[in-house]
This record gives C-alpha cells, sequence and structure tokens, in this order.
C-alpha cells in the first residue's frame, strides 16, 4: 500500500513568500573589528565582506560559516551612532543575536504576502541591504520576539 501525501500547510505558505533558505544570522556588536578577530580565531570563519551602511546606521561584516557562503552567514553590526538601531539595541539589551535573515526570491512580493497574512513590516517598501540587497524586516511582535530580515540579493550575488 502506497500512501499519496500532499504537502503541509507550513510548506505551502512558505512556498507563498518565497523562501529560499537562511541568508543570515545577526549578531549586535560594539566593538567591530574586535568582534570579526573573535569569530575568525575561535571559530575559525572567514570576513567576506565589510561595508558601512549609512542609511541603516550601521558598520557590518559578514562572516562565512565553513568553506563557503552558500550555507548562509554570520552577520556582526556595529552602530555607527548611539541613536541608530542597533546603537539602541546595543543600549537596551547589550551584544548579542539582534536578527534572523531569510533569502527570498522577492522581497517585495515576500512583503505582500506577509502583510496579506496580518504581519507588520518595519518599511513600505524595500531598502538597500548588505551588499546593494534589497531588504524588508517583520516587526519583532508579530515574529514570536524575533526580528526576521527579508534579504533579495542584487543580482550576481
Amino acid at each position: 500500500m502506497t500512501e499519496e501525501t500532499s504537502p503541509e500547510p507550513a510548506a505551502e505558505l512558505v512556498t507563498g513568500i518565497g523562501l529560499l533558505r537562511i541568508d543570515h544570522v545577526g549578531v549586535a556588536v560594539a566593538d567591530l573589528d574586535a568582534a570579526i578577530a573573535f569569530y575568525e580565531r575561535v571559530f575559525g570563519m572567514r570576513c567576506v565582506h565589510t561595508e558601512t551602511n549609512p542609511e541603516q546606521g550601521v558598520r557590518e561584516a559578514m562572516l562565512a560559516v565553513g568553506p563557503s557562503v552558500a550555507g548562509g552567514c554570520l552577520q556582526l553590526l556595529a552602530p555607527l551612532s548611539a541613536d541608530s538601531p542597533i546603537g539602541k539595541f546595543l543600549d537596551r539589551n547589550g551584544p548579542g543575536l539582534q536578527q534572523v535573515a531569510y533569502t527570498v526570491a522577492d522581497v517585495a512580493a515576500a512583503s505582500a504576502a506577509l502583510r496579506d497574512r496580518g504581519l507588520r513590516l518595519l518599511y513600505d517598501t524595500p531598502r538597500r541591504g548588505t551588499a546593494d540587497s534589497r531588504i524588508n524586516f517583520v516587526h519583532p511582535k508579530d515574529a514570536g520576539g524575533v526580528l526576521v530580515e527579508l534579504v533579495e540579493p542584487a543580482p550576481g550575488h
């Protein structure tokens, strides 16, 4: 006897949003250079990208976990000022886990699908993220206390 299976309801929801994989986990840090050195020395991670993003108020680094970035990255986020979102996060919570990010096929479509499901997003339209990606965030109060970032990589990334 064979069983016919149908997609789980959760799988249909994921498909409707266009989630592809975990993109990165973001960690708020006070000193970016010291944090990069720590993760390289202790965990053997490799820094594959750094940039300053004034729009988001951060200096950031992406660290590869393992031999490639295909399995996702660790993103380190240091504030450019105390009143930036990461500066405020550090003031409230101290250093540590700040977000979980998912790669999506189309951030505008994913944002619309999540809004249709009653979730609040932080931006009306996607903004520029790391390496010219397009991003939006799900409000943590609508995602079990977790800040969820949606990332549509820039063409060619």
